[in-house]
């Protein structure tokens, strides 16, 4: 038996399923900002070296833990939020070839 469906019952049941997924998509979310890395983790996270990691540190740049035994370690939450605070917004006139297809 097939049964078709009108606009406005596909959308109900659409709502319908956000509403349903909207507390597990927000639980997982929440899970992924708790991740705690250390120095190694956090450079392969940010594709740098972990020198570079440790020079941020040491010029107080980059949201850190220390560890009583002077360990590091970085809650991804708060490297996003500092991510966030080093973005540039694209400004500049555009050279070379993409100047041509302007």
């Amino acid at each position: 038996m097939k049964t078709e469906l009108e606009a406005q019952d596909i959308e109900a049941i659409a709502q319908r399923v956000a509403e349903l997924l909207k507390p597990a998509i927000i639980r997982d979310k929440k899970q992924e900002d708790d991740v705690i890395f250390n120095v190694h983790g956090l450079a392969q996270y940010l594709n740098v070296t972990p020198k570079w990691i440790y020079e941020q540190t040491y010029l107080k740049t980059i949201p850190h833990y220390k560890l009583t035994n002077k360990q590091l370690r970085f809650k991804k939450e708060d490297i996003n939020k500092w991510l966030n605070t080093l973005r540039r917004p694209a400004t500049g006139k555009p050279m070379g070839k993409l100047r041509l297809i302007k």
